[in-house]
């Protein structure tokens, strides 16, 4: 008797879970019917919607079908007309784009470029050959007077 399971106690059951024997499956917990009912009219109506959305466009395509196969003379031209005037438009602008992206880019990279660092070694080297030019031109000068007073006294 101590084997057998009675049959007031809980057992567990693997796929069921937890019940008092093993014929009883647990139903669906209220939350989740109150959903399915709120949800039902909700997918009901967008389905419905769908079904009349469909029909109008199967009804429009009915409708224009002999009228585009009537005027496809003039709307094949006329939308690639159209096209090509879209397309020339876009190709157009990108162009533009790029030209002005690419002046752009020169520009800063000329800006960029360093120029104030090369200026100002300019500078410094044009004050240092002017330094140097006068410090020869007074090396010069002295070397000329000496040579001078030299020449006065033989």
């Amino acid at each position: 008797m101590a084997d057998r399971p009675q049959s007031h106690q809980l057992q567990v059951h693997p796929q069921f879970g937890v019940g008092k024997g093993y014929g009883q499956q647990p139903g669906p917990s209220t939350g989740k019917v109150l959903l399915v009912l709120a949800l039902l009219p909700v997918g009901g109506t967008l389905l419905a919607l769908a079904g009349l959305t469909l029909m109008g466009t199967v009804l429009g395509l009915v409708v224009s079908t002999p009228v585009f196969l009537l005027f496809s003379p003039v709307l094949v031209p006329a939308a690639l007309t159209i096209g090509l005037a879209v397309m020339g438009f876009l190709t157009s602008g990108a162009f533009g784009v790029t030209g002005l992206s690419s002046l752009s880019w020169v520009f800063n990279y000329f800006r960029r470029a360093s120029v104030p660092e090369q200026l100002d070694f300019a500078k410094r080297r044009a004050q240092d050959a002017a330094a140097y030019a006068g410090q020869k031109t007074k090396e010069v000068g002295q070397d000329i007077q000496s040579k001078t007073q030299e020449g006065k006294r033989i």
